[in-house]
């Protein structure tokens, strides 16, 4: 997977176009990325015993085909490519040619 928990995405279709949050969970075999505060619906909740009746916001999963990677180091969105060094594989920004971090 070319993004991963922890990383800031931009999000590039749908209604939350052009705003940018958190991954929270990826889910790879569904394709899909939970992102903070992205594409959030309403969900009525009927009481139960351990819960109170109201209305919930609940955010839902992305396709990771409409997120863009936000670079840490140069903070613009970009493609992630990947580098091997000495056996180890790492992610690096297309653009500024850094590192990026795992997490």
């Amino acid at each position: 997977m070319k993004i991963l928990k922890n990383d800031t995405v931009k999000i590039l279709l749908g209604k939350d176009t052009g705003k940018t949050g958190k991954v929270l969970r990826v889910y790879p075999k569904k394709d899909k990325v939970l992102v903070e505060g992205i594409n959030s619906f309403k969900r009525h909740i009927k009481k139960t015993g351990q819960h109170d009746g109201g209305i919930i916001d609940i955010s839902k999963p992305v396709n990771i085909s409409n997120v863009m990677l936000v670079c840490p180091s140069c903070k613009k969105d970009t493609k992630v490519g990947f580098e091997i060094k000495n056996g180890e594989k790492t992610r690096i920004c297309r653009k500024c040619k850094e590192v990026i971090k795992n997490g």
